[in-house]
């Protein structure tokens, strides 16, 4: 079997190894592909893996021979994914394999808009700020305490209930609204105008939809608390980039964390680049070496279970 894959190096820089993948047939790797490489590259492949590189319709009307995608992430919107179903090739993704990670990160944003640590430690270490005080503390910006405060979730899948269970520990009430409902310890479900109106802390973890793009708008910000912040580790498209850029720079928000935008890489005059009290990370939530090596082992087993004859994961049956 000739497996293509066209962005080995988003996941794997150089630190991982691709063995798993390479026992499964002749591996034909890209570190990166660009839009007008795609169908050339994809000529003559059974099997073709992608983590960012998009695949439409004309690329499989020009690769006969393909027979299975395999996306390596969770979010399936770079595939045609009807299309590959008319076509009678298989999709598959990879669930859940940086649920920790990411709400890791999420509350790594939240507790950095609470402290502003690298603010501090720039002021203390370059600035040498702390060396020219007359006294033994200083800040720079308010800070936060977490416990007591409202921690609003937007999508209750696996990362968001991770992140409800962070939230609690910390002593935050948390309030809850997904499409779908189930049973959820100390949580409280809302509606999304409650979810926006009584988050202190407000976190996207839902996918991108027709229904949830753009769902952070110049309606939903202004039903928020003014010292409230915003947090989105999901899909950049979720969220108006120049409303809440405007929400920020006028102080209608406390603050965002961000570790995706609505294009990426962003453009340098990107509203969001130049907006007051906004923390931003380049997509980097899923990127710990120890997801991402779950990554590659569960990309492995998806095609191996489809070898077999008995695909798992699949996204478009």
């Amino acid at each position: 079997m000739k497996i293509v894959l066209l962005d080995g190096h988003t996941t794997n820089p150089g630190d991982l190894s691709w063995s798993a993948l390479e026992a499964l047939g002749e591996l034909v790797l890209y570190d990166q592909t660009a839009p007008d490489q795609t169908a050339e590259r994809l000529r003559g492949a059974e099997a073709v893996l992608t983590n960012k590189t998009e695949i439409a319709a004309p690329h499989m009307d020009q690769s006969p021979e393909l027979k299975y995608i395999g996306i390596m992430a969770t979010g399936t919107d770079i595939v045609d994914i009807a299309a590959a179903k008319e076509r009678g090739i298989t999709v598959t993704n990879i669930p859940m394999y940086a649920s920790n990670s990411v709400a890791q990160l999420t509350f790594a944003l939240i507790l950095e808009l609470c402290y502003r640590t690298g603010l501090h430690s720039v002021s203390v270490i370059e600035d040498l700020a702390w060396s020219a005080q007359a006294y033994n503390s200083y800040w720079l910006n308010p800070l936060v305490e977490l416990d007591g405060k409202t921690l609003g979730i937007f999508g209750m899948g696996r990362i968001g209930e991770r992140v409800a269970r962070i939230g609690q520990a910390f002593g935050m009430h948390v309030t809850a609204y997904d499409v779908y409902r189930r049973d959820c310890a100390g949580i409280r479900w809302v509606t999304p105008d409650e979810l926006f109106a009584g988050a202190d802390v407000l976190s996207l973890h839902c996918p991108l939809t027709m229904e949830t793009e753009g769902v952070v708008n110049q309606h939903t910000l202004a039903k928020m608390k003014s010292g409230a912040f915003l947090i989105n580790t999901s899909r950049g498209a979720l969220v108006a980039g120049q409303y809440l850029a405007d929400a920020l720079n006028g102080g209608r928000l406390a603050g965002a964390g961000l570790d995706v935008l609505e294009t990426e890489p962003p453009d340098a005059d990107n509203p969001l680049l130049r907006a007051k009290n906004v923390v931003i990370t380049p997509h980097i939530g899923w990127a710990t070496l120890e997801a991402r090596s779950r990554l590659i082992q569960m990309t492995a087993d998806n095609l191996r279970a489809f070898k077999n004859g008995a695909p798992v994961n699949r996204v478009n049956q």
